[in-house]
């Protein structure tokens, strides 16, 4: 019997990615299909502890794209080997919030590292296990940062790349519709305008199409 397929979310900050990840896990819950979500980075201790420090931790503030990129591979070499290949192996369907596409993107495009070392840290990374399916939502820049400003608390600082300007988003979300092109099998490019019922409904419908065994069904 085929494994439960493993489910990836892409797009850049305040795309909605999130909120539809939610709403598949949902989904999936009420169709009875046994299913772990995850998150990048973090999602193992050592990866909670390496979010940190990408991303609130003060002295990370002169951090370099190189330290960037291989701190997000050790979070994921991590992740993939204590949490999504065991859940893979146990029949679980398992989602991740991010995963490898984001350093393809943010660390090899936006912020101009050579593109195969970064190509070849995510092989290492991840060895076999690549996502089935990966859902990209996209927004424009200025919808994206919009969106990402307003969930940011007013007692809160913008985490690094909260902070980032609309620029850098751009080039993220160019990066991305790029990689859609050029993998249309595993990379479903979805509008982000979209309301998130539009887009959870579509999710649902693809995945229904793609993987029959594992019984998605749109469920009211």
């Amino acid at each position: 019997m085929p494994r439960l397929p493993f489910i990836t979310f892409e797009g850049s900050e305040g795309c909605g990615k999130s909120t539809q990840v939610q709403l598949l896990a949902e989904r999936l819950e009420r169709s009875g299909i046994p299913l772990l979500v995850t998150r990048e980075p973090g999602g193992t201790s050592i990866g909670e502890t390496i979010k940190d420090l990408l991303q609130f931790a003060p002295h990370g503030s002169g951090m370099t794209p190189e330290t960037e990129l291989l701190l997000f591979e050790a979070s994921r070499s991590q992740l993939v080997r204590e949490t999504i290949r065991p859940a893979l192996e146990r029949g679980v369907c398992v989602i991740s919030d991010r995963f490898f596409d984001s350093t393809t993107v943010y660390q090899g495009v936006a912020r101009k590292l050579d593109a195969h070392m970064v190509g070849r840290l995510n092989a290492f990374a991840v060895g076999d296990c690549v996502p089935d399916v990966t859902f990209l939502l996209d927004v424009d820049a200025a919808t994206a940062r919009t969106r990402m400003l307003r969930r940011v608390r007013p007692a809160t600082t913008p985490d690094r790349m909260e902070q980032e300007p609309t620029e850098f988003y751009e080039q993220v979300r160019q990066a991305y519709r790029r990689l859609a092109r050029e993998e249309p099998e595993r990379i479903h490019l979805i509008d982000g305008a979209k309301t998130a019922e539009e887009i959870a409904n579509e999710i649902s419908e693809t995945l229904s199409q793609r993987f029959p065994e594992a019984a998605m069904r749109q469920t009211r």
